[in-house]
């Protein structure tokens, strides 16, 4: 936890130069593939998501609680996104065999063709928006950078 202090550090004008382009870009970005999306009338980004991370899961299968927290969401909105998801076929949930209390989803068979056919907007998207403007060379030192901070979050 951050305490107040006095002898805090300022930051320089290229640091808070940086956090707040880094916060225009975490709002803007998602919303930016979204839009792409959703004008080519493929997955909201959401279940986009949800439907990676289960694609990419053994036996596309992940325990609730633990797709919430991959996708960065509370376990009842991950709830409400895997319903809709469910409504249509794309996933199935099944009860966890480890304990029999939790849920599990899984990715079915309609479910991987919806994300397959979403994937082509989704790379478009993330190339103009992100990729298009880092060049080659500095791409495995910013990934490093990234993961750095996201595990001191």
């Amino acid at each position: 936890m951050v305490k107040s202090d006095d002898r805090v550090q300022r930051m320089t004008a290229t640091e808070e130069d940086f956090v707040r382009a880094l916060g225009r870009v975490l709002v803007a970005l998602p919303r930016a593939v979204e839009q792409d999306m959703a004008a080519a009338r493929r997955l909201p980004l959401s279940e986009y998501t949800a439907l990676m991370y289960l694609s990419e899961a053994p036996h596309r299968t992940m325990r609730m609680s633990e797709l919430a927290a991959v996708s960065n969401l509370s376990l009842s909105g991950m709830s409400r996104i895997v319903g809709r998801l469910e409504q249509r076929g794309f996933v199935e949930r099944t009860k966890c065999d480890e304990d029999g209390r939790g849920w599990n989803a899984v990715l079915t068979e309609a479910g991987l063709d919806a994300l397959e056919d979403s994937w082509p907007i989704h790379l478009a998207s993330v190339r103009r928006h992100v990729l298009d403007h880092i060049p080659e060379e500095d791409l495995t030192r910013l990934a490093e950078v990234m993961k750095r901070i996201a595990d001191t979050a």
